[in-house]
């Protein structure tokens, strides 16, 4: 690829402003990249446009008017619509551009995308992403990039603008499949970071100083740190929605099957998570676990609904 990426010069497109998108689209605008943007409910865009974005239509129209064009939706049957559908992203590109799609989504789609994509002169990367809307929000995330090796160094500049840690792992589909490593590594810790804290507040234990104690040595996570004092306040809005961690260990599930592996573990965090859905809190924030748990406990947790 020698087309060069650059802020003031290069046109961008987004299609998604989300828990994520909002803040990623944010930052890549502060930085001085003209941008186009689309989704599906226009209010969402607001605080873009008011930043200077253009609005269009479709995500088609948004590709029309763009160099390279990010996406960061719901399900990869979302992700097909907006890439490949009658008024995708493909649609309104012209050779020479670049489709990244930064949901995580199914290594296969992915493939497929790149190679449809490849057929018409344009270029295709999945990136998924991993640290939630704190992440997004103080440009950290960790950036997982599937794609040919020229392309994904061509984007740098504006990975660069939206995450701390950017890394190619390999061909079209490569990205994807690393998120599911990342989402398997989570499923499981959650239920820890959640038994436990359960534990003890069963004990009588103030929640607080165990934090203090625990959240430091060998026993401290990601999970724990940031998403601990949520559930001690009680505070379950999503980070990452319930319906969408559910969706990924299905992928992730899939993929397992597929190879001829066995996931106990993932297993149960993915019955674990359909139960708490069925209890109403498919829109909250993954951390919202402990009161599916709870409730298998006979009780309730006292923080939160």
């Amino acid at each position: 690829m020698t087309v060069k990426i650059t802020p003031g010069e290069t046109k961008i497109g987004w299609i998604g402003i989300g828990v994520m998108g909002a803040s990623m689209c944010g930052h890549l605008i502060d930085k001085g990249f003209a941008a186009t943007v689309y989704t599906r409910t226009k209010s969402k865009a607001d605080e873009l446009i008011k930043k200077g974005a253009a609005w269009a239509t479709t995500p088609k129209a948004v590709a029309e008017q763009s160099d390279v064009i990010f996406s960061i939706v719901g399900f990869p049957s979302d992700v097909r619509e907006v890439m490949l559908g009658a008024e995708g992203a493909l649609a309104g590109s012209k050779a020479g551009n670049v489709l990244v799609d930064m949901t995580t989504s199914e290594p296969s789609l992915a493939e497929e995308i790149a190679e449809t994509a490849k057929q018409r002169g344009v270029h295709s990367v999945d990136a998924p992403v991993s640290g939630g809307d704190v992440g997004a929000r103080e440009a950290r995330l960790s950036i997982m990039v599937g794609g040919e090796k020229d392309v994904v160094d061509a984007l740098m500049p504006c990975f660069e603008v939206m995450g701390k840690t950017i890394v190619h792992q390999g061909g079209p589909g490569a990205g994807q499949h690393t998120k599911m490593v990342n989402q398997t590594l989570i499923a499981t810790n959650m239920i820890g970071v959640c038994e436990a804290l359960l534990y003890g507040y069963r004990a009588g234990l103030d929640l607080e100083k165990v934090m203090q104690s625990v959240a430091s040595g060998a026993a401290g996570s990601w999970s724990l740190s940031n998403l601990g004092p949520r559930i001690l306040a009680g505070n379950f809005e999503p980070g990452f929605f319930v319906e969408h961690f559910i969706k990924d260990m299905g992928i992730a599930l899939a993929e397992a099957k597929r190879m001829h592996l066995e996931l106990p573990g993932l297993t149960l965090a993915h019955q674990l998570y359909e139960r708490l859905a069925e209890q109403g809190h498919a829109r909250d924030g993954t951390h919202a676990l402990i009161l599916a748990l709870a409730k298998m406990s006979d009780g309730e947790w006292p923080r939160g609904t």
